[in-house]
């Protein structure tokens, strides 16, 4: 089983900058589809970010495209998610997840197997 570590959420400002990392138990993190989601209190949990273990491959949500960017260094077993112009509606528990490649990075959370416990990012007024 992979096991998933995210890190750096704490409070931001709004229009400030934010990089979150997730760190992966095993090497053989190169051969998934790495996502980010996100859940803010009482809501569903949404898709954010992917990429393919090329790291050439990404798609976004349309509410975060051009403000975040995901990327991964398979040498460090870690996948990133870079986050700029946050605003409070940025505010939510950001989770890591890994699943099976597909043609097409998926976009739905029952498509990723393993999960990390979150992080929290909260953006201020």
């Amino acid at each position: 089983q992979v096991q998933l570590v995210e890190s750096g959420g704490r409070l931001v400002q709004a229009g400030g900058s934010l990089r979150l990392s997730c760190v992966a138990s095993r090497s053989t993190i190169y051969s998934y589809d790495m996502g980010w989601f996100r859940q803010a209190a009482g809501k569903e949990r949404e898709f954010v970010a992917g990429v393919k273990g090329n790291n050439i491959n990404r798609e976004y949500s349309d509410s975060v495209k051009g403000r975040f960017t995901i990327s991964r260094d398979n040498g460090k077993n870690t996948v990133y998610l870079q986050m700029n112009s946050l605003n409070p509606e940025d505010t939510a528990v950001y989770y890591c997840a890994a699943g099976n490649p597909r043609i097409r990075i998926g976009t739905k959370s029952d498509l990723f197997t393993y999960w990390g416990q979150g992080t929290q990012v909260t953006v201020s007024s």
